[in-house]
């Protein structure tokens, strides 16, 4: 791994809330990122189902879990094994916040966002999978300085993993970004300070993100997208609750159809 003080530091949100079964994997999907210097911010509304367990072991594996393997056959025959920590904590952070009442979603981003330490910023819904070397091709496009959001291509999975879809969003351009439809995905990237610059997300809203982003376009964010894949959308029933209920899902559509249209002024004035 690269020396972790040479790379900026990520700050990973995850917001989190009756996912209790797609939780760990998601934060290891984080964990074993192979960028050096990660700050992992989790915030868990109260859930009806066992959340603050999961987050108890999760924590609890950090900090003692351990793997063997076998390393080396001995001239006595006998096999010796090595021993090592199941999670490397060089360049890693944990912060658990459990809120006592229900933020919901934007609310929750806020929170985390608030908490962030990190130059470079994403947020990561708790039933999702980012691939091994989402942050560090991201951030290697931030780095070069020509960009302030970087966004990448995705996978639509099932329970098992099975790609339902390979989801190629266009080359950034804010007509095709945000006049046609909104295309800036879900793997994402970028540079805290446009919070500090622009705010952060309307919790008004449930196209939240739609929202966001678009303010960011508009007060002249610089975008690129990467043509990989390094993120999977998670698709399962469970989705159908909640911000993607039949209501909810409904509200979006409508926020963001306004929104196309209030880009599509932006871009005839």
């Amino acid at each position: 791994m690269p020396d972790t003080a040479q790379r900026k530091k990520i700050s990973v949100v995850v917001p989190t809330y009756n996912q209790a079964q797609y939780l760990s994997a998601c934060l290891d999907s984080i964990w074993f990122q192979d960028y050096p210097n990660l700050e992992i911010i989790v915030v868990a509304d109260p859930s009806p189902d066992n959340t603050s367990e999961v987050l108890a072991q999760f924590r609890d594996a950090v900090a003692n879990d351990t793997i063997s393997f076998a390393a080396k056959l001995q001239d006595d025959g006998t096999i010796s094994r090595v021993v090592a920590p199941r999670y490397h904590k060089e360049g890693r952070s944990l912060i658990i916040y459990q809120s006592e009442v229900r933020l919901g979603h934007t609310s929750a981003y806020n929170a985390g966002f608030q908490m962030a330490t990190g130059e470079y910023c994403t947020y990561v819904a708790s039933d999702d999978i980012c691939h091994p070397r989402m942050l560090s091709e991201l951030a290697i496009a931030l780095d070069r300085g020509n960009a302030d959001f970087v966004y990448s291509d995705m996978f639509i999975v099932d329970d098992s993993m099975r790609i339902l879809r390979e989801f190629r969003l266009p080359d950034y351009s804010f007509e095709a970004s945000f006049c046609d439809w909104y295309f800036c995905g879900v793997s994402k990237l970028y540079r805290r300070s446009l919070h500090e610059q622009f705010g952060y997300y309307d919790e008004s809203y449930t196209a939240n993100d739609h929202e966001c982003f678009l303010r960011f376009a508009m007060g002249g964010a610089r975008f690129l997208h990467l043509p990989y894949v390094l993120y999977s959308v998670r698709s399962h029933e469970q989705r159908g609750v909640d911000v993607h209920s039949n209501e909810s899902w409904e509200k979006l559509l409508n926020e963001s159809s306004q929104l196309v249209k209030k880009a599509r002024e932006y871009t005839s004035r």
